[in-house]
C-alpha cells in the first residue's frame, strides 16, 4: 500500500526542514557541512583536491577555537 501523496509531500518537507535546523545547528557551533564544503571546492577550485572528511572536522575545529591564531583567543 503506498501512501497518498499528501503524506509523501508533507514526509519530504519535514525530511528538509529537519536538514536546515541540523546544518543551522552546525553552523552556530562551527561545523560546516562537509558535502557543500565538497561541492563548493569541486565547482570552484577544480585543480584542488578536498579535505578529508576527517580534515575537515579538525580545520573547523581549529577555526573555532583559534588554534595557529596569533591573536591570543583561547577557549579556557
Amino acid at each position: 500500500m503506498t501512501a497518498p501523496a499528501s503524506s509523501q509531500n508533507f514526509r519530504d518537507r519535514l525530511k528538509a526542514f529537519n536538514k536546515c535546523i541540523c546544518d543551522g545547528a552546525r553552523l552556530m557551533v562551527g561545523q560546516g557541512d562537509y558535502g557543500t564544503y565538497v561541492a563548493h571546492i569541486q565547482k570552484t577550485h577544480p585543480d584542488q583536491a578536498p579535505m578529508t572528511e576527517r580534515e575537515f572536522f579538525r580545520n573547523r575545529e581549529n577555526a573555532r577555537f583559534g588554534v595557529g591564531n596569533t591573536s591570543g583567543f583561547r577557549c579556557c
